[in-house]
């Protein structure tokens, strides 16, 4: 594990985190990793359920091991947030923070006497960061929504995957992770704007917008030329060649779609007259036959190992990769020079090796400081007993079904 010393950037500002299963939680992982003191607060038990935040029981295999990532550089209290006594605890946690994320259906907040009107009349400079399916506005605002809906509306799910079957899924929840990403983003640029005018903002980072912005040219093509980009498979249409070709043994990324570089590829080939053949000589002309390029260099690929290919494009300086799992990901020698995964402690496992923060900072590096919390309300005695709550009034609150 890291040095547990705070030198992160955002090292002084207080987060608290209501956020359940992926968008709120992930966005705190981010800020927490760049230094933010994280107080994550999850629901307690009730009626004999464990209670807690349902990422603690995702993921594949024995051990549900997703959880310790996104819950890492956290602090973890329970508070019963339907009830009157866990929304002033709430209130109490507030005072001092700087950032409060949320991902409730909206007016969930507002119903529980806590929406951005209440908590910022109490709190002027508490940044409110707001993740839902559809925004906290608009016909569609109360609709329930997941990070897969977000991803349908916002045009993802309609162009992944192969033309002659139904849309695919990515594999990773980037449609929570993204709403996430920008309502961090968000955040930063709040805190920014404070310091000239003192005082907090909501930030409302919707699902399905946060998807649409990295939809590239797929909204004007439309608009301007009636042009609906369809399903294309492993390729991106007219950027060839770009694709993942098979081995001896295996797979193997080439991408080899600019003019200079497709020379290189071309030479590694051994075949340099491709370059200048008419049918593949500009960007254009390589997209218009991509189907006949794929064909061509998957031909020639097919006929030599990964570890052959890989020497090959180092050689000309032709961008491509094997095609990396956890297997590849943990012996490689990049990932252990760089530093890009981590090992964190676990109680079972001793620990667990997991990605490391990143961007990369020269002067305030990010840093996984502490583990998740194991159990709901891991660190309720230190968090509430900075606010003076004794043992008998945890205790109490306890019996009541508060924490």
């Amino acid at each position: 594990m890291t040095d547990p010393s705070n030198t992160g950037a955002l090292a002084g500002i207080k987060v608290i985190e209501l956020g359940q299963l992926i968008a709120g939680p992930f966005c705190g992982q981010l800020l927490g990793d760049m230094g933010a003191d994280v107080i994550k607060v999850e629901p307690p038990g009730q009626n004999g359920t464990g209670g807690g935040d349902p990422m603690r029981t995702w993921g594949n295999g024995e051990h549900k091991l997703w959880w310790q990532v996104i819950a890492r550089n956290k602090r973890g209290v329970s508070a019963n947030l339907r009830v009157p006594e866990g929304q002033n605890l709430l209130r109490r946690l507030l005072d001092g923070a700087d950032i409060l994320i949320e991902n409730f259906k909206p007016g969930t907040m507002e119903k529980w006497g806590l929406g951005p009107a209440e908590l910022q009349a109490l709190f002027p400079r508490l940044i409110i960061v707001r993740m839902s399916g559809y925004g906290q506005t608009g016909p569609y605002s109360d609709r329930a929504g997941y990070g897969g809906i977000g991803e349908a509306m916002g045009g993802w799910r309609a162009i992944v995957g192969d033309p002659d079957r139904p849309p695919s899924r990515m594999g990773v929840s980037i449609g929570d992770t993204l709403a996430a990403t920008y309502g961090c983003m968000g955040a930063l640029a709040a805190l920014h704007a404070r310091e000239t005018s003192g005082k907090g903002q909501v930030v409302d980072s919707a699902l399905y917008e946060a998807v649409l912005q990295v939809m590239e040219s797929v909204v004007p093509e439309y608009a301007a030329m009636g042009l609906v980009r369809q399903r294309s498979g492993s390729i991106l249409p007219g950027i060839a060649p770009s694709n993942v070709y098979p081995c001896s043994d295996g797979e193997y990324m080439i991408g080899g779609n600019g003019d200079t570089v497709f020379a290189r590829l071309c030479e590694a080939m051994g075949q340099p007259g491709l370059a200048a053949d008419p049918r593949f000589t500009t960007h254009i002309a390589r997209g218009e036959r991509q189907g006949e390029l794929d064909t061509l260099i998957g031909a020639w690929t097919s006929q030599h190992t990964v570890e052959e290919l890989e020497a090959l494009m180092i050689a000309h300086s032709v961008p491509a990769s094997r095609v990396y799992t956890g297997r590849e990901m943990l012996s490689d020698p990049h990932f252990a020079a760089r530093g890009a995964l981590a090992q964190v402690p676990h109680p079972e496992l001793g620990e667990v090796t997991m990605q490391a923060p990143m961007p990369r900072l020269s002067a305030n590096p990010s840093a996984i400081r502490r583990a998740a919390p194991q159990t709901v309300g891991a660190d309720n005695a230190e968090v509430y007993g900075a606010l003076g709550f004794d043992q008998e009034a945890l205790a109490g609150l306890s019996a009541r079904g508060v924490i």
